[in-house]
C-alpha cells in the first residue's frame, strides 16, 4: 500500500517484524556492545537469537548501548524524504536516552533542507513495548486517514496515557545503571524484595513500591492495570519479557481473566533494554487514565 507518509521509530519499541513489513515502518536501530564488540539492536528482515545475549547477561558480562548515530538518521531520514515523502519519528523516551534529541536535529536539518516537506519528531517519553504500543497507535490514526501532522498532535495529546508498569527478577542490572543504590541491591536480594517501577510523564523510570517476592510483584502490575485502565474492552495490551516467557504469559493470563481486552502481544525485550533491566523483567503497557 502506498502511504501519504512514513512511520519511523526505534529498535527499541521492540516491534515484531511482521508488523514492519506490513505498515512499511523504518527503524533506527540503537547499538549494544558486548567486550567491546559492536551489534546492532535491529537489522531489517533479521532475526536475532536472543539465547546467547540472555545467557551473557545471566553471567554478568559488561554490556554497554549507545543511542542512534546521526549519521545512521541522517541517511535513513533523508532517503524518505528524497522519495517525495513525509514522515513522523516517534522516538525512545528522552528521560532515558539522548535518541531522541539526536534524531530531532537531524529531523530539523532536513526541514531546512526540504521545506516543502512535513517532518515530526515526536518524544514517545515511553519505552520498550510502551513506545511500540504508541506506535501502534499511530498506525492505527494512519490507516483511519489522520494526516503527518494530525497524528503528530494526536502523540503530544496521548502518549500520557500509555501505561507502563513493570518489575524486574535481579536487581544487580539496575544497581549497575544506577537506578537503585548498592545497598538497595543487596537488602533487597536478600530479602526478595522485587521492584514494581513505572515510567513518568516525563519519560524517566521511577521506582513506586516493592513486593515480597515474584509472584506478588507480578500480580502486583495488574493491580495497577486495574487502578488506571480506559476502556479496557477490546484494547490492545502489550507484555516485555527478559527471557521469562513463563512469567510474561502468568501476566498476560491475569489481563484476560480481568478484563476482555483485544489482542495481548508478548514480546521478548530487544538487547539494548534487556541490557539495562536485566533477564527476568516482565513489563505491561496498556492505554490508561495517566502514567
Amino acid at each position: 500500500m502506498a502511504y501519504d507518509y512514513v512511520i519511523v521509530t526505534d529498535s527499541t519499541a521492540n516491534l515484531p517484524e511482521d508488523m514492519i513489513e506490513k505498515y512499511e515502518l523504518e527503524i533506527l536501530s540503537l547499538n549494544y556492545y558486548i567486550d567491546g564488540e559492536e551489534h546492532k539492536g535491529y537489522i531489517k528482515g533479521e532475526k536475532t537469537d536472543m539465547a546467547p545475549f540472555y545467557s551473557m547477561m545471566r553471567q554478568k558480562k559488561e554490556i554497554t548501548t549507545s543511542l542512534v548515530t546521526v549519521g545512521d538518521a541522517m541517511d535513513l531520514l533523508e532517503n524518505i524524504v528524497k522519495e517525495g515523502k513525509d514522515y513522523i519519528y516517534i522516538g525512545f523516551s528522552s528521560g532515558l536516552s539522548g535518541t531522541f534529541q539526536a534524531v530531532s536535529l537531524v529531523t530539523d536539518s532536513l526541514s531546512q533542507k526540504y521545506p516543502e516537506r512535513k517532518l515530526y519528531a515526536v518524544d514517545s517519553l515511553a519505552a520498550a513495548l510502551g513506545e511500540g504500543l504508541l506506535v501502534k497507535y499511530v498506525i492505527d490514526n494512519r490507516e483511519n486517514g489522520m494526516s503527518v501532522s494530525e497524528n503528530a498532535d494526536w502523540v503530544v495529546n496521548h502518549r500520557n496515557n500509555i501505561c507502563h508498569w513493570f518489575t524486574v527478577d535481579d536487581l544487580f542490572f539496575l544497581k549497575r545503571g544506577g537506578r537503585v543504590s548498592a545497598t538497595t541491591a543487596i537488602v533487597g536480594t536478600a530479602l526478595s524484595i522485587k521492584p514494581v517501577l513505572h515510567v513518568d510523564d516525563n519519560g524517566h523510570l521511577i521506582p513506586m513500591e516493592n513486593a515480597r517476592g515474584r509472584k506478588k510483584s507480578l500480580d502486583a502490575l495488574v493491580k495497577h492495570m486495574k487502578e488506571s485502565v480506559v476502556e479496557p474492552d477490546g484494547q490492545s495490551v502489550y507484555i516485555s519479557h527478559g527471557d521469562c516467557l513463563e512469567d510474561a504469559e502468568y501476566v498476560a493470563g491475569k489481563v484476560k481473566e480481568a478484563f476482555n481486552v483485544g489482542e495481548v502481544v508478548v514480546r521478548m525485550l530487544d538487547p539494548v533494554i534487556a541490557s539495562h533491566s536485566g533477564p527476568g523483567t516482565v513489563a505491561l503497557f496498556f492505554y490508561g487514565k495517566q502514567k
